[in-house]
């Protein structure tokens, strides 16, 4: 899931530093390009044991080093900034503050079949007409794996939407894209109910890309539609280690293909994105009339660090 050019609701608030994580502003913008499916041309196949039964353990991490810094519980949405306008990678929704249903400590992001009018792109004057909506939330704190905490662990409890064109993500990135790398922790098509992509993004200069053959494909033995599952990423300075219902699934290296550029990642900041788009540069050859909107339901988010 890439980034680009944003504007968030809400009031401008000043930047601040507390260690390494840092507070960003409620008006942001870039205007970087955004990379195509066309890129992820070496897929690394693992197969992975779901469970729909699992549960993350906490006390297990805190006892073995790891200082919790998030507990997102979703009582509200004061953590993240919202997204308004439409998105780059040629997708089809308008992102919308309207999209989000806070439920029993849960997070719904709704895609919905509607005709709207909004931004053509986040913070643009010019307008266009949008057959889609959804939505997309980002952190209002970055995080950052460097030299005073070498580790960052971020995880999610999430349910996958059922239907066709729908694109779950639960990423992070910084500005300017992608200067400060991206971090595709989950993405899904919502049309593959047992399977997810992990990948990352870095460059020297503003929208341009330098990563290639990163993407990897976590078969899963269960259905990531019927079920809660717990996505995890552990970043280093030297690899990025995914889990996948506590079950280490894939790591990415200076070793493994695409991995050329992980150690880049070390010492950005990024902050943390959870959104559903519709239809894209993802999906390569999609048939809009297949379209079905699902909702992509998220229990928590969770951020550790650890010496």
């Amino acid at each position: 899931m890439k980034k680009s050019l944003f504007i968030v609701l809400g009031a401008f608030v000043l930047a601040c530093q507390q260690e390494n994580v840092q507070l960003t502003d409620n008006v942001s913008v870039s205007n970087s390009p955004q990379p195509t499916d066309n890129i992820r041309n070496t897929r690394t196949n693992v197969n992975a044991t779901g469970d729909c039964a699992y549960t993350f353990n906490e006390a297990n991490l805190t006892n073995s080093g790891w200082t919790k810094i998030l507990d997102e519980q979703f009582a509200n949405l004061d953590n993240w900034n919202i997204w308004y306008g439409g998105a780059y990678n040629n997708e089809l929704q308008l992102y919308s503050p309207n999209n989000f249903v806070l439920s029993n400590g849960n997070l719904q992001i709704v895609a919905k079949k509607e005709t709207v009018n909004g931004p053509t792109l986040p913070g643009s004057t010019t307008t266009k007409r949008f057959s889609y909506t959804s939505g997309r939330l980002e952190s209002k704190v970055l995080y950052s794996a460097n030299t005073t905490n070498p580790k960052i662990r971020m995880i999610a409890r999430i349910k996958l939407p059922v239907g066709y064109g729908m694109w779950p993500a639960f990423w992070s990135y910084g500005d300017p894209w992608p200067t400060q790398g991206e971090i595709d922790i989950l993405e899904a098509k919502g049309q593959e109910p047992n399977m997810y992509y992990t990948n990352y993004f870095y460059g020297n200069t503003a929208g341009t890309n330098l990563v290639s053959g990163a993407t990897s494909i976590i078969n899963s033995s269960v259905s990531l539609q019927s079920c809660f599952h717990v996505y995890e990423l552990v970043w280093e300075a030297t690899k990025l280690s995914y889990y996948f219902d506590g079950n280490l699934v894939d790591t990415k290296s200076a070793t493994s293909p695409g991995g050329s550029y992980i150690s880049s990642l070390f010492g950005k900041s990024e902050k943390i994105v959870l959104n559903l788009a519709v239809g894209g540069d993802f999906f390569g050859r999609l048939v809009t009339k297949k379209i079905v909107p699902g909702s992509m339901e998220v229990d928590w988010v969770q951020v550790y660090r650890s010496n």
